[in-house]
């Protein structure tokens, strides 16, 4: 081990499916970069609602896990130790953790759909997550932090605006002239996701069904928030959009009603993307229209690390998503249980210091 790292070091462990109690914090040996991975000193680690409450629960319909476990996806602190071949990297630099390890090419990976390749393997899901102080990860995930960016702002953006790339990219692109649709706009995917398209010149109309969460996205400056739920929401988002519809709508939730709205206020040609399913699984999808308009439906798993290269551009010409609050890692459940009652606005973290 390197100079200066210590044989053993704090990490959140969970032994057995359960509430946020299960949650504790343990001395662990500190894990060691293997050829080609860096060990990072973590500052701030995503709490997500899939990736670590849904998975904590044991309702996580993809993740298998082995006892005890480490959660833990996207995550920033500081290079503490080199592996065996890592170069362009150093100790010190500061940097975001994309969380999504490639374990190798296939057909997915060379048409652009890594998120969908059985060979992707999940930090946090299917090897040892960031709860911790310490965490290992590959080289080439690597993203330097800008100057004067905190590593929860990394953590916002790592993983959500790679998704949002990558869904904006597979609805065909989107720039200064065009209409988009951001539902569930307050989840830590959803505000960057709108944040994104806003930051590219887009028309964005954002969409939440509670009032408070509605202030909020006003707060944070965007001009058309409406009530997701609204039996008019189509026809309002028309006449905003001159009639038109929207380009892109992201629909990421799979509300049965929210879906319809969004069908509904879909321009020719346009697309829905969604990346969830998290308040419902099955839709009714009017054929003789999607055919007749030209209408595309999108399914994005995750984002990509190309996608995610492509974002930090963004990121150095200044876009950045919005952190809800903080927890220290100690509070990992309580950081858990304010994530599961759905209260936030943007991304909830954990932090070491």
């Amino acid at each position: 081990m390197t100079t200066g790292v210590p044989a053993t070091s704090r990490a959140v462990t969970f032994r057995e499916f359960g509430g946020p109690e299960v949650l504790k914090v343990e001395q662990v040996p500190t894990p060691e970069p293997g050829p080609g991975e860096v060990l990072v000193r973590v500052e701030a680690v995503s709490v997500g609602r899939l990736l670590d409450v849904v998975a904590r629960s044991g309702r996580h319909p993809y993740a298998k896990f082995e006892f005890p476990h480490v959660l833990g996806a996207e995550h920033a602190g500081t290079v503490a130790a080199l592996g065996d071949g890592v170069e362009g990297v150093s100790v010190g630099d500061r940097v975001a953790v994309f969380p999504i390890v490639l374990t190798g090419e296939d057909r997915l990976t060379r048409a652009g759909r890594a998120d969908l390749s059985p060979r992707i393997r999940l930090i946090g899901t299917h090897l040892r997550g960031a709860y911790a102080d310490y965490a290992v990860a590959p080289a080439g995930n690597l993203l330097p932090i800008p100057d004067g960016m905190s590593a929860p702002d990394a953590v916002a953006l790592v993983l959500a605006a790679s998704v949002a790339v990558h869904q904006f990219e597979q609805a065909g692109g989107i720039g200064p002239d065009s209409r988009v649709i951001v539902q569930g706009a307050t989840s830590a995917l959803g505000s960057t996701t709108a944040l994104y398209a806003r930051h590219l010149g887009a028309t964005v109309i954002v969409g939440s069904r509670e009032p408070a969460k509605r202030e909020r996205l006003a707060e944070l400056g965007f001009e058309h928030v409406m009530d997701a739920s609204d039996p008019e929401f189509a026809a309002r988002a028309r006449e905003l959009f001159d009639g038109e519809g929207a380009d892109v709508v992201v629909d990421n939730l799979g509300e049965a009603g929210l879906w319809s709205h969004s069908c509904d206020a879909l321009a020719p040609g346009g697309a829905i993307v969604s990346s969830g399913a998290f308040l419902g699984r099955e839709v009714t999808v009017n054929l003789q229209r999607l055919y007749s308009q030209g209408h595309r439906l999108v399914g994005v798993r995750s984002g990509t690390l190309d996608a995610a290269h492509r974002a930090w551009q963004e990121v150095d010409h200044g876009f950045r998503s919005v952190v809800d609050r903080t927890f220290a890692l100690d509070d990992a459940p309580a950081a858990h249980a304010y994530v599961e009652a759905g209260g936030n606005v943007g991304r909830v973290a954990l932090v070491t210091a």
